[in-house]
């Protein structure tokens, strides 16, 4: 059965050294919360984590921020408070997962040890 075919939606902020990036459920989410800051973080993110693509934006390879690497950019390692500043002043951006394919017959042909 095929997989993906799913948006995937994140919220991108350009740092003074590199690119920020958390993913979201979705932006309408991003939206309410912005207007009503009471919503649960919990809520707005899909994953709690903060990542970085030394500035290759959102395309390139994600690497998990340190405390350290936060440190340096928003003075601070209060993951709540970067999340909120990445949220606020990011931009948002929507793609789609390719589709993917998987083997279907893994039983049959070269693959099968005889």
């Amino acid at each position: 059965m095929p997989r993906g075919n799913i948006q995937q939606c994140k919220v991108i902020f350009k740092g003074k050294n590199d690119d920020f990036i958390v993913f979201v459920e979705s932006l309408e989410d991003v939206e309410k919360w912005k207007k009503d800051s009471s919503i649960p973080l919990a809520q707005v993110l899909n994953g709690w984590k903060i990542f970085y693509s030394d500035k290759h934006g959102a395309q390139g390879i994600l690497n998990e921020a340190s405390k350290s690497h936060l440190e340096n950019e928003f003075g601070t390692s209060a993951e709540e408070k970067i999340i909120e500043k990445i949220l606020r002043s990011g931009s948002p951006q929507v793609s789609t997962a390719s589709e993917r394919q998987g083997v279907t017959n893994i039983s049959g042909g070269p693959t099968v040890s005889h």
